[in-house]
């Protein structure tokens, strides 16, 4: 792929991740709880962002949670 190609996407993903850490909530590795508690009924409905296993993510995804994985890139090089 062509450099300017891969420094345009870095920037769209870069871009990415600072609007979700401004505009969803970080729980971390309580992602897969949080988001079900959310799904059901058992918690405030908002945007959360956290870390979650492939076979989390999985079994979210059998479940109905609505689950998005996004590449998430370093800033700087």
């Amino acid at each position: 792929l062509a450099q300017g190609f891969l420094g345009e996407m870095r920037k769209v993903l870069v871009g990415l991740k600072k609007k979700v850490q401004e505009t969803c909530d970080y729980v971390g590795d309580r992602f897969p709880e949080e988001a079900r508690k959310i799904h059901y009924g058992d918690s405030e409905a908002r945007d959360i962002y956290g870390e979650a296993s492939p076979e989390e993510a999985r079994d979210l995804e059998d479940e109905g949670v609505s689950v998005q994985r996004i590449p998430w890139v370093t800033e700087g090089n």
